[in-house]
């Protein structure tokens, strides 16, 4: 409270020491004072008024500035999820050589509604189409192919013989020519100190060159691929080309001056319609469908073919090269005679002693045909040909090993000690023809009657093929047997290396039950 007071009377002394300075000072000096104090108000009030505009000015252009700042930002787009790529598994070739068995499919019979088999021809181990001379991708470079070779009875020893007979047939292609395998002059390419023999007929030429093709197909050669990872595909597109060369208006490849112009048509029929299959290059899709046309012009009227087009004769070996076409071409979506099939059962039951199964050439439970001079030679008795036709035939078209009594009764005659393979230069047991079409279809029997002809089969085959250090014949066969003098070393070559391709070639239509 004493603090306030002396802090009025200190606040009157002041005021009172003002009024008395203002009373006792002269006039101009008040009046300069009042100017004074009334210029220094009006610098302040100028200098708020600016610092206000300033500020408004500094506002607003800070305001602009963020303004423009948020529209000149760009937008950061939202990151997008990357597209999910399937991939395909890398397959790679298995190496080893141990015994593995798939058990993924179902191996169950089915029957479609012609009554052929709708069984896959393909499965986890081929990929093949059907193919006397396989399918995509098949042998040892297709899926699973090296897997079940052991498997299906095949070894080392036998993808060893396939690759060396493979170079040979490579070694004597006219490969930077017209593409063909010459089958009387492949010598050619040899060096004039160490020749091949071994010639064939001319005419053929176009049929070898089908079965040489077949044999590059069945391992999984195509007319694709680097040289690294194909070194066969030069090959193949040479062959083909050749082939298409070959092919008149109608579609029949190969010239039909031979007798047996029928054989050459068959076999590079099912060339070109196993590489379409396996490539599905449209190049080849025309010649494979016109052979296919010209198959189904050639038949005759409910039954089969022989070998002139609907001449009226039938026999069974033409027939069953027919049959292994037209299955080529119906698992390749092309067009076939619808009522092929039927034909062809007709005529292998036809033929089919129904007592024994034994199939005939052209009489039913006859003996296999031979060439003109050569009963003697190579007596029929020691073949059964025709039967192997036959069995193939009917499971291709449908019939289940484990149950066809024909299919059965055949095998059983394909196993007889005396009529497995057996290379025997001196007592005309050699049938190259017949060993091809019995390995094809005792593979797809399966069981006891594969074990038995597989082992002997082998043993003939790989045996004697001519080894490394054999000159210009390393990877070939002699061409002995009854169409030997036909077909020659090429022809031998080819078929041979095909028997040794069954492991992987293709899948049993009907499974191992």
């Amino acid at each position: 409270m004493r603090h306030y007071q002396d802090h009025k009377i200190e606040e009157a002394g002041l005021n009172d020491a003002i009024q008395g300075i203002v009373k006792n000072s002269p006039w101009w000096l008040i009046s300069a004072v009042i100017h004074a104090v009334l210029l220094l108000l009006a610098s302040l009030i100028t200098v708020n008024s600016g610092n206000k505009d300033l500020g408004a000015n500094m506002q607003s252009s800070l305001a602009d500035e963020e303004e423009d700042t948020e529209e000149e930002e760009e937008e950061v787009p939202e990151e997008e999820e990357p597209e999910e790529i399937e991939e395909t598994p890398i397959e790679t070739e298995e190496v080893d050589d141990h015994n593995e068995v798939d058990t993924d499919s179902d191996f169950e019979e089915t029957a479609g509604e012609d009554g052929m088999s709708d069984a896959p021809f393909t499965g986890p181990s081929t990929n093949a189409a059907i193919g006397l001379g396989g399918g995509a991708g098949g042998g040892k470079r297709g899926r699973g192919g090296r897997r079940n070779l052991r498997a299906g009875g095949g070894s080392k020893l036998t993808q060893n013989a396939v690759e060396l007979g493979l170079k040979w047939l490579a070694d004597h292609q006219d490969v930077d020519e017209d593409g063909k395998w010459d089958v009387d002059d492949f010598m050619k390419h040899d060096p004039p100190d160490d020749k091949c023999d071994g010639p064939g007929g001319a005419l053929y030429d176009v049929g070898c060159t089908g079965l040489a093709l077949l044999a590059f197909l069945g391992a999984g050669y195509t007319d694709r691929g680097s040289e690294r990872d194909n070194p066969y595909a030069k090959n193949v597109r040479a062959g083909l080309r050749y082939l298409m060369n070959q092919q008149d208006e109608e579609g029949c490849y190969g010239s039909r001056s031979s007798q047996h112009f029928m054989y050459n048509h068959a076999i590079a029929a099912l060339a070109m319609t196993e590489a379409y299959w396996m490539t599905r290059n449209p190049r080849y899709k025309k010649p494979a469908q016109k052979g296919l046309d010209f198959i189904a012009m050639s038949r005759n009227p409910y039954l089969a073919w022989r070998y002139e087009p609907r001449g009226g004769e039938n026999d069974t070996s033409v027939t069953g090269w027919m049959v292994m076409a037209l299955k080529s071409g119906k698992y390749a979506s092309l067009d076939i005679d619808p009522d092929a099939f039927e034909g062809a059962r007709q005529w292998i039951d036809k033929m089919t002693d129904p007592e024994f199964g034994q199939v005939g050439y052209n009489v039913a439970g006859g003996s296999p045909a031979r060439p003109e001079g050569l009963q003697d030679k190579f007596p029929p008795e020691k073949s059964a040909s025709m039967t192997a036709v036959g069995i193939l035939t009917r499971i291709f078209l449908g019939e289940d090993p484990k149950t066809s009594p024909m299919v059965k009764a055949g095998a059983k005659i394909c196993t007889d000690p005396k009529l497995l393979p057996n290379w025997n230069e001196d007592d005309g047991s050699i049938d190259m023809y017949y060993w091809y079409y019995a390995t094809l279809a005792l593979f797809q029997v399966g069981g006891k009657e594969w074990k038995a002809w597989n082992e002997s089969m082998k043993d003939a085959i790989v045996k004697h093929q001519h080894k490394e250090g054999s000159g210009s014949r390393t990877g070939s066969w002699d061409p002995i047997g009854p169409w030997g003098h036909d077909g020659g070393r090429v022809y031998s070559t080819a078929t041979m290396v095909m028997c040794l391709e069954v492991y992987y070639r293709y899948d049993r239509v009907f499974g191992l039950k």
